[in-house]
């Protein structure tokens, strides 16, 4: 073991400059016997490291190699196995743990008291000793002479471990100084004690001559004392003379200390009369409001510009007056108080002032505007509230000042102004609804008959006079359809003067009367919610969300808040406010629009689908600009009754397509509701152009032609007069030709499935009008046919007594070209007798039926060719005859 461990100091440690304090041979446990060494280290240079190395032989050749090394200080614990028992297993915990098996218990243990030495003196570090006997890490362990190397490997272990530790070695000056004196003694190598002699002697010497020189030293000494006794006299008399000043400076002192004491209450003084003339300066500046305000204030005219800008400047004045955050202890001042009163007075006094004027100025807007109202009796106009709300913004702020100052008469202003003009607004609104339903009515003896009584505009009168104009409208819908389809952008203002003219004129005159009411509603109610913003200071884009319930902002301000309408709503933002001042002022608006509607929807249910696109663009418009405000969720509103009329067109149009009878003595031809959806979506679609609510029309598309289709199935199995497979054939010829001329692209579906059925019925058709034209011969290459369905061969049918060549010939000179052009000339009456002229078909018809005819002919022909072969026989007329016989008849009629 001592040779393996000079080899390792010398091979491994001693060029990496690292010292081996002891060496314990291992295996891994476990596992195959490969011996390695554990080899415990410490750096020859500052600061040391301490560290284990694992070491292992190489399998190429006699030598060993440094496998790897872990740093003392990732070491956590060292597990002995067994504190009592010899045991040669220990782990070791760094990263992970390892376990070994040392070659005997004595290494192990001098390796494990190796490591506790190491950590005690270098590192001081908590590594955990886990089954190590006390005893091995108290006392030096005893071990073996072959476990332990001499000379110099005497110093890992054992007690010479101490020795090493007070051990120093010589520095360079040291050295240097032995070898002079060594080289002065030749002999100081070969006679050792006669050198150790001499250096004693020399040692003597030395000695001797230090306490002589301490002897010399002694009457130095005495003199240094001397001269510190005369030292301490000096400093007596020095301190004599300080007490004698400190006595005289005494008095001066406390003369000083007063003219201090003095000094200090004078500038306290004069610190206090600077803070009292500032306190007064404040109260002065901030508390003083100059005659000219309080003048305004109390006499300034309220009528006149230049007086409300007086009494604005003054009643700001005030209020920062009023508002000044006086500092502690002011409260209590007597004039502080009396001024503060003063300022009370002054503020009730001009709210009072202001309130009562500005009531005044509502009350005399209601007279002024009611004188007007006769000049737009007659024109469908509303009038222009501009100017009023004009000179109102002249006090708007005065009503700031009001609401930051004397919140509960702002709030009474605010009531004041909803009563006002709610009464006034409802006025002008009823009157200027009454005159758009005369003019959409006509005349006023017209109106009378739908009930126009009165400013109430309700619609009382009898249900048999509109009933009689939806009538009549619906029978000029077919020419209104074209005028409609050249309107363009959808506005009714935007027609020429030829398209009106081809309009229909009362229907026209609707679309124009609801687009002006639209547009003359609009303008009025931005205008308000823009004015109650500005003049009652209240914020119009707020994002603070309100708390109104969805039934309060629909019904209009009525029901419920109807009986406490005397005190102010409560609102939880100014938005919300100004969305219920709009619905109490302009509570009348949608009831009238809803009677309005009502009004057009009974003229001509057909208006419900340009009211829809009106009223989708207008509400997409207010929503745009303010998706909560009064004028988009009122529009919203309606915008539903008209989706509900719309719905109940649509509706309408299946229940009557569900109702139509036919009459048993005439021809079907197109039925009425076939052309009405063309009607219909004629008008849709030039209404629709560009529309926000294209989905709407699209759902009323298809639950449209679903009821046609059904309904045509239905009349078509009823008919009596007219077969079914006619009725089936032109009226889905008709709807296909109308989503072809039209390209409803949510009908593709629907326009194919026509097309279908068209071509099926038409071919159903033909079959059953031209049945068989040559029956005898028809009946006779059946039985051909059944024939050779037997097994019997195409070319021994002849053979047969029933179809020999005799019998075919005999069925064939029975259909000579007359009989046959005959019976050709009455099928076409019978099919011209069958089909309507609307539609056109009978040459469509008339052109499949020559088809047929020629491709049952060619169909004879292949069986005579093939069952009688050679025999001659042909029919007395040829496919040129069949065409010729066709030609001619379609001509002769």
């Amino acid at each position: 073991m001592t040779a393996i461990k000079h080899a390792l100091q010398r091979d491994i440690f001693t060029p990496n400059d690292e010292r081996l304090l002891s060496i314990v041979n291992v295996c891994k446990a476990g596992k195959k016997k490969k011996n390695c060494f554990l080899c415990a280290t410490v750096t020859t240079e500052r600061p040391v490291q301490v560290k284990v190395v694992k070491v292992k032989k190489s399998d190429k050749g006699d030598f060993y190699k440094r496998q790897i090394a872990w740093t003392l200080r990732d070491l956590a614990v060292v597990d002995a196995k067994d504190a009592i028992k010899e045991n040669p297993e220990f782990d070791l915990h760094f990263e992970k743990i390892y376990k070994w098996v040392a070659s005997s218990t004595a290494e192990k243990n001098a390796f494990i008291s190796c490591i506790w030495k190491l950590n005690q003196r270098y590192l001081r570090k908590k590594i955990d000793f886990v089954n190590v006997s006390s005893q091995l890490l108290e006392e030096l362990p005893k071990v073996t002479e072959e476990s332990v190397p001499s000379g110099e490997n005497q110093s890992v272990t054992g007690g010479d471990e101490e020795a090493v530790d007070e051990y120093q070695e010589l520095n360079a000056r040291e050295e240097q100084d032995i070898e002079i004196m060594m080289e002065g003694c030749e002999y100081a190598i070969s006679n050792a004690e006669a050198f150790a002699e001499r250096l004693s002697r020399e040692l003597q010497v030395l000695d001797g001559a230090n306490i002589q020189s301490i002897m010399a030293s002694e009457k130095q000494v005495n003199i240094l004392m001397k001269l510190l006794d005369d030292a301490l006299k000096e400093v007596d008399q020095i301190e004599l003379k300080l007490s004698s000043y400190e006595e005289m400076l005494q008095s001066v002192k406390e003369q000083m200390d007063q003219i201090s004491e003095s000094n200090h209450l004078i500038h306290l003084s004069n610190t206090n009369n600077v803070k009292l003339l500032s306190e007064i300066e404040f109260l002065v500046n901030h508390l003083d409001l100059a005659k000219g305000h309080i003048k305004a204030l109390q006499e300034g005219d309220l009528a006149s510009s230049r007086g409300i800008e007086a009494c604005t400047n003054a009643a700001d004045a005030l209020l920062q007056c009023m508002n000044v955050a006086l500092r502690p202890g002011h409260d209590m001042l007597l004039a502080v108080k009396q001024q503060q009163q003063r300022f009370s007075d002054l503020r009730e006094h001009f709210a009072r002032r202001l309130a009562s004027h500005l009531n005044n100025v509502f009350v005399q807007q209601g007279h002024d505007q009611s004188s007007t109202l006769a000049q737009h009796s007659v024109e469908l106009t509303l009038p222009n509230h501009h100017p009023f709300h004009r000179d109102l913004l002249r006090y708007a702020k005065l009503m700031e000042w009001l609401k930051s100052t004397d919140y509960g008469k702002y709030e009474g202003l605010t009531k004041n102004y909803m009563d006002y003009l709610s009464r006034l607004y409802e006025r002008e609104i009823k009157d200027f609804f009454e005159v758009a339903k005369i003019k959409m009515t006509g005349t006023t003896k017209e109106s009378k008959k739908f009930g126009l009584h009165g400013s109430s505009g309700k619609l009382t009168g009898s249900t048999s006079s509109l009933n009689k104009l939806s009538v009549q409208s619906s029978g000029n819908r077919r020419s209104q359809s074209s005028s409609l389809l050249d309107m363009g952008n959808m506005s009714a203002s935007d027609l020429d003067v030829a398209d009106r003219t081809k309009f229909d004129k009362d229907h026209f005159g609707f679309l124009q009367i609801f687009e002006q009411v639209l547009s003359e509603l609009e303008p009025l109610c931005l205008a308000e919610q823009d004015f109650i913003s500005k003049f009652f200071k209240l914020q119009q884009h707020q994002s603070i969300p309100g708390t109104m319930t969805e039934a309060e902002d629909l019904d209009g301000g009525t029901s419920s808040r109807q009986h406490n309408s005397g005190t102010p709503l409560p609102v939880s933002s100014e938005k919300d406010m100004i969305r219920q001042m709009m619905i109490k002022i302009f509570r009348c608006i949608e009831p009238e629009l809803n009677n309005l509607i009502a009004l057009g929807d009974k003229i001509d249910s057909f208006n419900s689908l340009y009211m829809l696109v009106k009223m989708s663009h207008h509400v997409w418009t207010a929503q745009n600009v303010d998706p909560a405000s009064f004028l988009s969720t009122t529009l919203g509103n309606v915008l539903v009754t008209v989706k509900r009329n719309f719905d109940k067109c649509i509706s309408n149009q299946i229940r009557q397509m569900e109702e139509v009878k036919i009459s048993k003595k005439s021809k079907v031809g197109i039925l009425p509701f076939v052309a009405e959806f063309e009607e219909f979506a004629g008008l849709a679609e030039s209404i629709f152009k560009n529309a926000e609510r294209r989905g709407d029309l699209d759902k009323a598309y298809t639950k449209l032609i679903r009821g046609v289709f059904v309904n045509v199935e239905k009349v078509a199995n009823e008919s009596q007069k007219t077969p079914r497979d006619v009725v089936m054939m032109e009226n889905f010829h008709h709807i296909f030709a109308t989503l072809s001329r039209l390209k409803i692209s949510c009908l593709e579906a629907e326009k194919k499935e026509a097309k279908q059925k068209y071509t099926d019925h038409l071919q159903s058709y033909v079959i059953y009008s031209l049945g068989q034209p040559l029956e005898k011969l028809n009946h006779f290459f059946e039985g051909v046919e059944a024939r050779v369905a037997q097994g019997i061969r195409e070319e021994e049918v002849s053979y047969q007594l029933a179809f020999n060549k005799q019998e075919l010939r005999k069925v064939i000179k029975e259909y000579p070209g007359k009989e046959v052009k005959k019976g050709l000339d009455n099928l076409y009456k019978k099919v011209d007798k069958h089909l309507c002229e609307e539609e056109n078909l009978l040459q469509v018809v008339w052109h499949s039926m020559q088809d047929e005819f020629i491709r049952q002919y060619k169909h004879f022909e292949g069986l005579i060719a093939r069952c009688y072969p050679g025999s001659g026989v042909t029919m007395e007329f040829t496919i040129q005859d069949i065409l010729d016989y066709c030609s001619s008849i379609a001509q002769s009629h």
